[in-house]
């Protein structure tokens, strides 16, 4: 549990010393950017293998319908992420479509899964994605940007489906079925 409590206070500091502490990170340039990719791939190397090793400890136990809810939600999460990066009608909906993202991730893991790991990992997770919203609306403003052509969001949803494919395959392939019913 050490572990991932570490990677998730790693992943924090990093993901918010540009916001906290502004001018000392401009000060570093370029050099930076690379010291702070570093923290951040080691925080994700720390929080899995923490998770992966941390003893179950049962906080409470979700209802089985709770997957469906799950489910959907991740799909939800896959197509919000996706706005951030579409060129399309949706592109400038949400001003932050990857925090958001998270958001939504973080919710429906924490909705399925009733372990003290999982509640400080993905709790962690939505906290800070709540934070950063926060710091970066008070720290610059925001100029949305225009909505792109309608059959951009058509190529959108089809990758959507297929990462979400992709994603529910992963979780299969580490051992957790994320679909309601047997494998």
């Amino acid at each position: 549990m050490t572990l991932l409590i570490f990677g998730n206070i790693l992943w924090i500091i990093a993901h918010t010393f540009k916001r906290l502490l502004p001018n000392f990170r401009n000060s570093l340039g370029n050099a930076g950017k690379g010291a702070v990719a570093f923290l951040i791939i080691i925080s994700l190397v720390l929080m899995i293998l923490g998770y992966r090793s941390a003893e179950y400890i049962g906080v409470w136990t979700p209802p089985q319908f709770f997957l469906h809810i799950n489910n959907l939600m991740m799909v939800a999460a896959v197509f919000v992420f996706a706005i951030g990066h579409t060129k399309g009608r949706l592109r400038g909906r949400l001003r932050h479509p990857m925090l958001t993202s998270v958001k939504i991730w973080a919710l429906a893991h924490l909705l399925v899964n009733g372990d003290l790991a999982s509640i400080i990992l993905f709790g962690s997770m939505l906290a800070w994605a709540a934070m950063a919203v926060v710091l970066i609306n008070k720290s610059e403003t925001w100029e949305r940007p225009e909505p792109g052509e309608a059959k951009k969001d058509a190529v959108l949803v089809v990758i959507v489906l297929s990462v979400y494919v992709l994603v529910s395959g992963i979780h299969w392939a580490l051992g957790v079925w994320p679909f309601p019913g047997a494998a």
